[in-house]
């Protein structure tokens, strides 16, 4: 209800020399904040009672920076509440991916339809947005802060998941979760989560920048027109648990990667047919690399380091990956700014170009372990 026509909305009300930055405060939060909350989930209070509070963060920050939009404030004090509400919105991924992964009693089948209820509900906002027509509206941004509320509030019914007993005594490295770097020791987590990253890089372009091609090829309502991306996401969702019984995670991820490159050269064709199956194809990227991740973690990691695990894989996407996208992204769509317009063939071409030596990465670094214990459902990774 607010990340996708965040865009919009900084454009209608005179913001769009910030819009870069706003959306790298994404990046800056995941520096700190998932592993902080995740260390928290795994060492204190467990990740049910921590999603509570965080999300009621949400919801305030977010009804203070839709005020302070609407009132026209400083854009400084706007970027300032943007760091705030980033901050509690962080966590919120690698928290619930980590209590949705507690309940299941097989992750590798059951994870990617469970997870695909959330894809429905991303739809379900986006179309809230474009038929209230708030594509542009701080209104967008007061729905979004009743959700989150809501959110807070189920979590009181949910069963706790309990932090596990630790033998070894609290420590300040522990305690910000900083020890999870020593998870970079094993080899294929060395190629998994410098992936992420990478890969986060250009797709931090396609929600800024999809949303003013589609609205200059003549199609409005554009926050309903990106959950074509959510459709082609509960495909590959549902499907995920047949591939991940029958193809090598490997070959998963490669595909994810493949799809993310053809997502960049559909758009750069600029044509609106073009465009709009690069964004379906958003789905399919998304699903298989960043969606197959968290399955990648429960399977690979020990569960009492499972919370700082995907708080890592957080900090290494929305973190380091998102701050580079969306800072190189804004920079990369100056570049390609002319007189008569963005050239944007020049711009998704660029990107496509990032993807495809991301993915020359990963099939170099990537191996799979062959041992039973590392693998799902007792195939290779």
């Amino acid at each position: 209800m607010w990340f996708v026509p965040l865009t919009s909305v900084l454009d209608a009300y005179g913001l769009h020399g910030i819009k870069p930055y706003a959306y790298a405060t994404f990046g800056l939060a995941a520096f700190v904040s998932p592993l902080l909350f995740g260390a928290m989930a795994d060492l204190h209070l467990g990740p049910v009672r921590v999603l509570r509070w965080v999300a009621a963060g949400v919801a305030i920050s977010l009804a203070l920076l839709s005020t302070a939009i609407d009132q026209h404030f400083d854009r400084w004090l706007v970027l300032s509440l943007t760091q705030v509400l980033t901050l509690f919105a962080a966590p919120t991924w690698s928290l619930t991916n980590t209590i949705v992964l507690a309940a299941l009693a097989n992750p590798s089948r059951e994870f990617g339809p469970v997870r695909a209820l959330g894809t429905l509900g991303w739809m379900a906002g986006c179309w809230v947005v474009s038929a209230l027509n708030l594509d542009s509206s701080t209104l967008a941004g007061y729905c979004g802060c009743v959700t989150w509320l809501a959110v807070s509030c189920f979590t009181l019914l949910l069963p706790s998941v309990a932090p596990p007993k630790l033998p070894e005594p609290l420590s300040l490295r522990r305690l910000l979760g900083v020890d999870s770097l020593l998870l970079l020791k094993n080899r294929d987590h060395r190629a998994v989560f410098p992936t992420a990253a990478l890969a986060t890089i250009p797709l931090a372009a396609f929600y800024p920048y999809t949303p003013p091609h589609l609205r200059e090829l003549g199609l409005e309502r554009t926050a309903a027109w990106m959950t074509l991306g959510q459709v082609t996401e509960i495909l590959a969702m549902l499907s995920l648990s047949t591939l991940l019984a029958k193809w090598r995670l490997k070959w998963i991820f490669v595909a994810g990667l493949v799809c993310a490159l053809w997502r960049y050269i559909f758009c750069a064709l600029n044509g609106k047919a073009w465009l709009l199956a690069g964004v379906s194809l958003h789905g399919f990227a998304f699903t298989l690399f960043f969606i197959t991740a968290p399955i990648y973690l429960d399977s690979r990691v020990d569960p009492k380091w499972r919370a700082r695990a995907q708080a890592l894989m957080v900090l290494m996407t929305s973190g380091l990956g998102n701050l580079a996208g969306y800072l190189m992204s804004g920079w990369w769509f100056k570049a390609c700014e002319r007189p008569s317009g963005t050239q944007w063939p020049l711009f998704w071409g660029g990107l496509a170009g990032g993807v495809a030596l991301v993915l020359a990465y990963f099939l170099i670094t990537y191996r799979g372990e062959t041992q039973a214990s590392a693998t799902i459902s007792g195939k290779r990774g």
